[in-house]
């Protein structure tokens, strides 16, 4: 069942129905100031950070679901009604939600009244705006009552929700005209507050929870709705919170508009106060008057537009089957950048509480987003590093407020190295600046350094890691973070990713050594690039012994191994009972060049056809582990087909459709691609359940009770991987260090395809044909109606430069 449909030409998905099957949400601000909104209006906002800079409250795992946001009451004649839906669950007479790029308008219409909400972060401040639009349908002259509602949080996440004794004794507002200023903790440590203001004058205003509720009473009853007035409570300890009340009058068809502004300010220790005991408000008021007219907010909007208009340029395709434009052009961009933003810190899965930035998932973020921002690719990769040990190893996370290490996790993670260089690597074949390798990064030790020096510390630390089969030691994990070969944990509550109780491990990991002959290349013309061929030479070496010791011990019959155990057991291989095959080295050993020359790749990829192909995906491994095994770790303890036992875990899906593509197996790797991209799975969303235009992270597998339904949305790697499949491996529009390779590997009843890219300061158009009806293989390319040598565009003027590319 559909629960709704896609404007492609606005860019926009389109809910036409409140109750989704879980709540479908869309991503406000791509700067400093974010916000998460459901479709019925719920979730949160928060300065840089989710969980030290929360500025509105949410309680996750809420019955009911998704309860508490920003929401709006409209009271008439003693009955009142939420224009979004929420959290009445009002029996609206027409509802329409609109996701789009940065913003999300809800419209609906009840009682002769039409409401428009449109909520979006404008360019280069740090507000948050809510455009409300009522219209008066009837024949007759209207006196409603209006109520705002949010509820503030005390900025950091887990001590707001914990720390009780304390907090209920804190909160502190101001009420100054239309504006509620939220304040606690600004009399003593805090140099930052947040207000909530709208700009008509208001009839009254509640700043206290309880005032406004009533202790006993849900979002959907509050008492001042029930007496259709404010109390003008002011809060003193307990939970602070913004409401307006406001009088409108609408004459017959008439429309009047509120802007209503969510605002964060940080003053400078010695201009906190305006007065003793009242907060400045200069900063505030000037934000304020930038937008609190109709015509100020919708140039604001008008600039968010063009500036996804701008990023979403770089890269545009034209096919025949539009579930496939429709992702390409703006939804796995769009998701490429909200990961980029956020990591894995907030989402309806992940609280932004327990998790920064990660170095691992930035690093991948960075493929997908190299192409839209790279200005800001640069800095992130420089934020990375400062993580990173004189050992090559890193903090696994980093607090986006501080951007300091996360010690609550610390390192460890053995893959963690190698994909810093994955991420160069895609910044400087998307850009060709080479500078980046010498700017200044010092390690974590404050050491000085350049970034070329932590790709040395990168590589030699797989080199300096080494267990009995030359193959790299896992650590605490590879990429899977559950498959916990060094920790044998036997107590409930223990962190699978930072008990090491078996400190002697040995335990080895081939999907790393995947990695390492993946990236290991890269490194090589990277060293050769900043002059250090002893170096490379050194590396081409140490790679070449990586390949023999996966060909002599990372192969099983007729697959690759995954790793071996803290015993010297081979984990991933035919015969063991649980868990023979596993889908990640399979992808990464055959992107790093084995088994292309024997024949073996093929026969890998015939055997993960066979094994974890299925109706929704390729799953993670085969067959799922029945009970919990302590020398496996947390990719045991859970049920079987959830998760990393047994899921279609989709973030390494576009692993094996590289692969494919390799050994040129166009059907197969668009096959695989199609499964698991969202705009294709919309038809059953009442199976997948969360939201049709981003990726998951998983989709549950053939041993799950709910196989097909897909959990963790929006922030996954998913989304910067499958841009990389679809964009540079299928479609074969590839970055290289020389320039940009066209080598398409597509469906053989393809026709063909057409791309506008632009690329280091050109525009490229090109058009690729298939007459022979081939999956791989390139026969002629024109540019500008001359014929070139080889497939590699580059040294070309801003264009837009016309190619035409012939396969065969």
């Amino acid at each position: 069942m559909k629960y709704g449909y896609f404007d492609d030409k606005n860019k926009e998905y389109v809910i036409e129905r409140p109750d989704t099957p879980y709540p479908w949400i869309n991503y406000l601000g791509s700067e400093e100031f974010f916000g998460l909104i459901s479709n019925t209006a719920g979730g949160y906002s928060f300065y840089k950070d989710a969980s030290k800079r929360r500025l509105t409250r949410y309680r996750y795992n809420n019955v009911p679901t998704d309860a508490g946001g920003r929401y709006y009451y409209i009271y008439e004649n003693g009955s009142y009604f939420s224009p979004g839906w929420a959290p009445q669950k009002s029996e609206l007479d027409s509802y329409e939600c609109r996701h789009g790029m940065g913003y999300t308008v809800i419209k609906s219409e009840k009682n002769d009244l039409k409401i428009e909400m449109k909520f979006f972060v404008p360019q280069g401040d740090n507000t948050e705006l809510h455009q409300i639009k009522i219209k008066n349908l009837s024949q007759k002259k209207r006196k409603l009552k209006l109520f705002s509602f949010l509820e503030f949080c005390l900025y950091d996440a887990e001590d707001d929700m914990t720390n009780f004794q304390r907090n209920f004794n804190t909160g502190e507002v101001e009420v100054d005209g239309s504006t509620i200023y939220h304040k606690t903790e600004y009399r003593e440590r805090r140099n930052h507050y947040t207000f909530f203001t709208v700009n008509q004058k208001i009839s009254g205003f509640d700043t206290d929870r309880e005032s406004f509720l009533g202790l006993y009473n849900s979002f959907a009853e509050p008492q001042v709705l029930e007496a259709g007035k404010s109390n003008d409570s002011i809060a003193h300890g307990w939970s602070p919170i913004a409401s307006h009340f406001l009088e409108v009058e609408l004459e017959a068809g008439e429309e009047k508009e509120l802007i209503f502004q969510l605002g964060y300010i940080e003053n400078k220790d010695e201009e906190k106060w305006e007065s003793p005991g009242v907060i400045n408000k200069d900063k505030a008021e000037k934000l304020m008057e930038k937008y609190n007219s109709t015509a100020k907010v919708e140039k604001a909007f008008d600039q968010l537009n063009q500036h996804w208009e701008k990023l979403l340029s770089s890269f545009s395709l034209e096919h025949s089957d539009p579930k496939l434009e429709r992702m390409v052009n703006t939804w796995n961009q769009y998701q490429n950048m909200v990961t980029y933003n956020l990591a894995r810190s907030a989402s309806y899965f992940e609280s932004g509480i327990s998790r920064g930035i990660g170095f691992r998932d930035s690093n991948q973020d960075l493929l997908g987003s190299a192409h839209l921002i790279p200005e800001r690719v640069k800095q992130r990769i420089k934020d990375l590093a400062v993580t990173q040990f004189e050992d090559g190893s890193a903090f696994h996370q980093y607090q986006p407020l501080t951007k300091k290490g996360n010690d609550k996790i610390g390192s460890g993670f053995n893959d963690d190295p190698l994909w810093l260089i994955f991420a160069v690597a895609a910044y400087i074949k998307e850009t060709g600046d080479y500078s980046i390798l010498e700017a200044e990064v010092p390690f974590n030790s404050d050491k000085k350094a350049t970034i070329f020096d932590h790709l040395e510390a990168s590589f030699m630390h797989v080199v300096n890691n080494l267990g009995p089969h030359d193959l790299p030691l896992i650590g605490h994990a590879d990429w899977n973070d559950c498959l916990n070969l060094s920790a044998f944990s036997e107590k409930p509550g223990e962190s699978f990713q930072t008990v090491s109780n078996k400190d002697d491990s040995s335990a080895e990991s081939v999907m790393i050594a995947g990695m390492f002959l993946t990236a290991g290349p890269d490194f090589v013309h990277l060293a050769e690039k900043v002059g250090e061929n002893g170096l490379a030479k050194k590396a081409r070496t140490e790679l070449e012994k990586m390949k023999k010791a996966v060909n002599k011990a990372g192969r099983d019959e007729e697959w690759f191994l995954r790793a071996y155990d803290y015993y010297g057991d081979k984990v991933g291989a035919k015969g063991n009972q649980y868990a023979e095959i596993f889908i990640e080295p399979q992808g990464f050993c055959i992107m790093g060049g084995l088994g292309l020359e024997d024949g073996f790749a093929e026969k890998t990829l015939n055997s993960v056809n066979q094994r974890l192909n299925s109706e929704h995906g390729l799953m993670i491994l085969d067959p799922t582990i029945k009970e919990y095994q302590i020398n496996l770790g947390e990719v045991s303890s859970y049920p079987p087909g959830y998760k990393e036992n047994g899921a279609i875990f989709c973030h390494n899906n576009p692993w094996v459709m590289i692969a494919e593509t390799i050994i040129g197996n166009g059907d197969r790797a668009f096959e695989y691609y199609s499964k698991i991209a969202p705009a294709y799975r919309e038809k059953i969303s009442d199976l997948h359940r969360t939201e049709p235009y981003v990726y998951s992270q998983m989709i549950a597998g053939q041993d799950a009770a709910s196989f097909g339904e897909a959990k963790n949305s929006w922030l996954t790697g998913t989304a910067a991987w499958n841009f990389v499949a679809i964009t540079q491996w299928i479609l074969g529009i590839r970055p290289e260090f020389e320039g940009l390779k066209i080598d398409p590997c597509i469906p053989e009843d393809w026709n063909g395809f057409k791309v506008q890219r632009k690329f280091r300061g050109s525009k490229f158009e090109i058009e690729v044909k298939n007459p022979e009806h081939v999956s791989k293989g390139v026969k002629e390319i024109f540019v500008e109606g001359e014929k070139i040598e080889g497939q590699i565009l580059k040294d070309f003027d801003k264009g837009p430069v016309k190619v035409e590319v012939i396969m065969g």
